[in-house]
């Protein structure tokens, strides 16, 4: 016997998810076969006393959950209670209706002792009793816990692209990694599934009831004319064993059916994540001293008015106020004292309340955050790891990560760009609209707001999906709300990449190199430059669009002039020349001449006296304005013949003077002769004479 157990058990223990798999299907199974096949009495009571264990355990697992999805089979546990009490209804009226003339017994000793023992064997007071527990289920309980599912359910969509929001913004500030990140976005996926469907779930409550109406009703209808037209009995005998028997059976299935409306209503009603509700309940009703005392003293001044029954209200009154003084006299240990031996003041200030400013972080208006939202077909946050992507490609270095976050302090369908806490960019996208730019030269009119491009401040129209077609056609680029977002990001990330260098930036990418060059930087970071006056070298290149993606060329040349100067700027000036054919490549592309922007010759002598030699005179600021508008203003009409704007000057000078030229014409690049490389020609194109 003990070696047949055992073997029991070891088959059990490896076929164990197998039985598991199995169980619903099998009591899908098993709920129908009680609807076909007659039961005797004896299955009967067995079921009933089953489903009342399983109410039970129900209601005792809803009061200790601490968080929604620790029961997220509820629904489904609730559709299949309620098909086993309905199927066990259908079961019991049979064997009522068939068996009922032979007497109370008839449908087993469960039925029998609700009817005899619960309401003394008088069906009148069972007819009472049942009705008063449907208006309890169906009015009170059913009715409420509907009503807070189906608000929790409409409130937890609305909710989800919000948390989306917050997880992906914590990915991409780097708090958590992509594994925490997957479970959370699941766990909002599925707290939303789990409030939808008991949504859902609760009708199948609110059905129940309904239908133990109506079963009790068929049952009594139905009982009384089989005893009196099939067995002839008097309807006085009918009526008593009939309805006795229908009652029983009614209150039997009616009390399960209340247990687990009270599950389903403190699943839905229960509010925090933290403790179970009965340690809510406790902790919250009964942490107050004042509450009790004052709630003592109303019971102890009831109970000294003349009539009222003395013993019992003095008796709780006295109750609650030992509970009272017990609660004001107990020892507060904070928790302060629990974690560690040093208290703190409650309200000082800590570092803690010091939250760090973001690197990079884009702000949006409340309407703007369905753009984030992936069950809304959102796609901004995956627009923002390609920019992110697309601009450690082509710049040299991984940009830091972008805190995308809500601002309710902004308008609706605005945005907004920071960088360490500063606004660098700001804007508005209309989601389900599209933002028709046009290139120059269209004169096509559109329905739609008037605006700008907020990248690259080309005149533009928002229009609805209705237009987008024609606008194509006619000859303007359409795109929509996470591309207009996606390009003024990543056209001020391109701005801004000096700034966004830091030295944190900086120490990844020279660990970056170390693993592909180990021996080149160990010989000149930190050996030959501190890691402040590489960073500054790579500054000085990004502020002037200089991307630093070819890395090797970069510390090779300031290996080779580092024994000379530690300069960061002359440093920079070099390292310009060494990246040369890279730098007119990014400004011309693939061809050999290059059109360029020259200075007059007087001008060019003026401004190497100026500004190439520091003893010198210093530049007159009528010249350098004059300079400043008629270089903005040449540059311009070179964009717009289509060609690239390139100011060739002196090499003593051309750092001043891409300073100098830097905010009137940012799109300006400034060359130095010796940045020419040999492979290439020039030609000469507009010359700066100081005058339009």
């Amino acid at each position: 016997m003990n070696a047949q157990l055992k073997s029991l058990q070891q088959w059990y223990g490896s076929n164990a998810h197998v039985v598991q798999g199995a169980a619903a299907p099998m009591l899908v199974v098993a709920i129908l076969a009680m609807m076909v096949l007659p039961l005797p009495p004896i299955l009967l009571d067995a079921f009933f006393t089953i489903n009342i264990a399983v109410a039970l355990m129900v209601m005792m697992v809803a009061a200790y959950m601490v968080k929604p999805l620790d029961f997220a089979a509820f629904p489904s546990v609730l559709l299949l209670t309620t098909l086993m009490r309905l199927s066990l209804n259908v079961a019991s009226t049979r064997v009522v209706l068939l068996e009922g003339h032979t007497g109370a017994g008839a449908a087993g000793a469960v039925i029998e002792a609700f009817g005899h023992f619960l309401i003394g064997g008088n069906f009148a007071v069972g007819l009472i009793v049942f009705a008063i527990l449907v208006v309890i289920n169906f009015v009170v309980v059913t009715k409420g816990s509907e009503r807070i599912a189906e608000v929790s359910a409409r409130f937890t969509l609305d909710a989800m692209p919000g948390k989306q929001m917050a997880v992906d913004a914590d990915l991409n500030a780097g708090l958590i990694d992509e594994k925490e990140a997957k479970r959370r976005r699941a766990e909002v996926g599925e707290e939303a599934d789990f409030f939808g469907s008991m949504d859902g779930a609760s009708k199948f409550v609110r059905g129940d009831a309904v239908a133990g109406i109506l079963i009790l009703l068929i049952n009594i209808f139905g009982g009384l004319t089989i005893g009196v037209l099939q067995h002839d009995l008097s309807a006085s005998e009918a009526a008593n064993t009939y309805i006795l028997l229908a009652v029983g059976d009614a209150l039997v299935a009616q009390i399960p059916g209340l247990l687990i409306s009270v599950a389903a209503a403190m699943v839905v009603s229960r509010v925090g994540k933290d403790t179970d509700i009965g340690k809510q309940i406790v902790g919250q009703m009964f942490a107050s001293p004042r509450v009790l005392a004052i709630t003592a003293t109303i019971m102890f001044v009831l109970g000294i008015i003349p009539g009222m029954p003395h013993f019992v209200f003095l008796a709780i009154a006295a109750v609650l106020f030992y509970g009272a003084w017990a609660l004001a006299n107990r020892p507060v240990v904070t928790e302060a004292e629990v974690v560690a031996p040093v208290a703190t003041n409650d309200g000082e200030a800590s570092w803690d309340d010091l939250q760090p400013v973001d690197q990079l972080g884009l702000e949006l208006g409340y309407r703007l955050i369905a753009l984030v939202d992936k069950t809304r077909q959102g796609d901004l946050l995956n627009r923002i790891k390609g920019v992110r992507r697309k601009f450690a490609q082509e710049v040299g270095f991984l940009p830091p990560p972008v805190h995308v976050r809500d601002n309710l302090e902004l308008k609706p369908s605005a945005y907004r760009i920071t960088l360490r806490g500063v606004i660098v960019g700001e804007g508005e996208a209309f989601p389900q609209s599209f933002l028709a730019i046009n290139p120059g030269g269209i004169t096509t009119p559109l329905i739609g707001t008037a605006t700008t491009d907020p990248a690259f401040g080309l005149p533009a129209h928002w229009i609805d999906a209705g237009q987008k077609e024609a606008a194509q056609m006619a000859g303007f680029t359409v795109v929509d709300s996470e591309t207009v977002m996606a390009t003024h990001l990543s056209h001020l990330m391109q701005v801004q990449a000096s700034k966004l260098l830091s030295r944190t930036e900086t120490q990844q990418l020279v660990e970056h190199v170390a693993k592909l060059a180990p021996k080149l930087i160990e010989e000149v970071v930190p050996k030959m430059v501190s890691i402040a006056v590489f960073q500054k070298v790579l500054q000085l290149l990004l502020d002037e669009s200089v991307h630093i993606r070819d890395i090797r060329t970069i510390i090779e040349s300031i290996a080779e002039n580092a024994t000379s100067t530690t300069d960061p700027v002359e440093l920079a000036k070099r390292v310009r020349v060494a990246l040369s054919p890279a730098i007119v490549q990014q400004i011309y592309g693939p061809t050999r001449e290059l059109n360029v922007i020259a200075i007059d010759p007087g001008l060019e002598r003026l401004l190497v006296q100026a500004l190439g030699n520091t003893a010198g005179p210093a530049l007159d600021p009528g010249v350098a304005d004059m300079l400043s508008k008629t270089a903005a203003e040449t540059a311009m009409r070179q964009e717009e013949i289509g060609l690239p704007a390139c100011l060739l000057v002196p090499d003593q000078i051309r750092g001043s003077i891409a300073r100098l030229l830097r905010r009137v014409a940012p799109r300006l690049q400034v060359l130095a002769h010796s940045e020419i490389p040999e492979t290439h020609t020039i030609r000469i194109g507009p010359i700066l004479r100081g005058a339009t």
